[in-house]
């Protein structure tokens, strides 16, 4: 992708535009981002994928939808018959992970990849009868909120007042304050950067898809960081014992000694020493499948031709390793090269394949064998 060349999907602005105008700043409105657009899954399809047991989904019913009742808020799967009757309005179908489920979602994914795929969330599908929405919210992530089919109206504001409404098994804003309000037909895309509140109605049945992209928070990222450099500290700082010869009989045993705090600060500090261990345990927290997400092993399939990364396999690099599906190698020259082009562009086409050595070919080969990457 050109960062530097104007995209319809981002209203003729160049993503290196965008993200310098707008990303985590404000928002954007685009107008036919895509035109003509299709829906990439049906109503029947997104349906279908809301009754598997593995997938992650969620029927919203709002406040006075059909009989006066508050907001509901049920957790799928969900059978044909356990969703309301399409006539009846008011109700909010939201389906998440859905460019790991179905390819022509991933392909519309990729339209986005201006943006680190660190940052990525997933893309979320929400299928809405007349009147339905989940509230007035407010995201920690930045979203491209893209209308595929119906009509919704969203209202957006800076909100200050983030105070929540009682009682209600959603967090929906108490004191909702809009600023602006559009209506997006299919094809039209809003931007929201993170705490931006919104609220969107649908004005007729429609589908929106919400391209997320989340930040991982200080507290969450050192606590999975921490925690994995737990598992390797034994390895990395062997078995050495505290010794304290030197230690005067104590008057005050309650007291922990000043030594035995100084040994387990350099302890935390020699775990913390060698600068590959915490880029190592990053790529593989960032690069680690979600824990409803299998691959369909392949074992025997020759590695000839063209290869392609699994629409479900996360693969990421530094300067020094190559990540895939929470795993590492350390990685250099021109097969460091060969790999990162891969994670860049998801494929190798035969010529660039054949100039893998042995073992990056090896290394591709068990990929393949794993299911985390298919033959052409």
């Amino acid at each position: 992708m050109n960062v530097h060349h104007p995209l319809p999907l981002l209203g003729g602005l160049s993503p290196q535009t965008f993200m310098r105008r707008h990303w985590q700043r404000k928002p954007l409105l685009i107008r036919q981002a895509i035109p003509g657009i299709q829906a990439p899954l049906d109503r029947a399809a997104l349906f279908n994928l809301a009754g598997l047991p593995h997938v992650q989904s969620r029927l919203v019913v709002g406040a006075d939808a059909g009989r006066g009742a508050g907001w509901t808020l049920r957790h799928g799967p969900f059978t044909r018959r356990a969703l309301p009757a399409l006539k009846t309005p008011g109700w909010t179908l939201l389906v998440q992970g859905v460019d790991l489920l179905a390819e022509p979602v991933h392909d519309l994914l990729n339209c986005f990849r201006f943006v680190p795929d660190a940052r990525l969330d997933d893309v979320m599908v929400s299928y809405a009868s007349p009147g339905g929405g989940v509230g007035p919210h407010v995201d920690s992530y930045d979203v491209f909120l893209l209308q595929v089919h119906g009509r919704r109206r969203w209202r957006i504001g800076r909100q200050q007042d983030l105070s929540l409404q009682d009682g209600v098994p959603l967090k929906i804003l108490r004191h909702f304050e809009p600023e602006q309000s559009y209506d997006l037909e299919p094809g039209d895309m809003l931007y929201l950067p993170p705490r931006y509140a919104h609220d969107g109605v649908a004005l007729d049945e429609c589908m929106t898809y919400s391209i997320g992209f989340k930040a991982p928070s200080t507290g969450d990222l050192a606590a999975e960081l921490l925690q994995r450099l737990s598992q390797d500290a034994p390895e990395v700082l062997g078995s050495a014992l505290y010794r304290d010869p030197e230690q005067d009989a104590a008057q005050e045993p309650a007291a922990i000694p000043d030594a035995l705090a100084q040994f387990a600060r350099q302890a935390l500090e020699r775990a913390l020493q060698d600068p590959l261990v915490l880029a190592r345990n990053l790529g593989e927290h960032l690069t680690e499948p979600k824990p409803w997400v299998w691959f369909d092993e392949a074992d025997g399939m020759p590695l000839a031709g063209a290869v392609q990364l699994d629409r479900r396999s996360r693969m990421m690099y530094d300067r020094n390793h190559v990540f895939i599906n929470g795993e590492s190698y350390r990685a250099s020259g021109p097969d460091a090269r060969l790999m990162r082009h891969l994670a860049d562009q998801r494929n190798l086409d035969a010529r660039a394949l054949a100039r893998a050595s042995q073992g990056a070919r090896e290394l591709l080969q068990s990929w393949c064998d794993a299911g985390w990457l298919h033959v052409l």
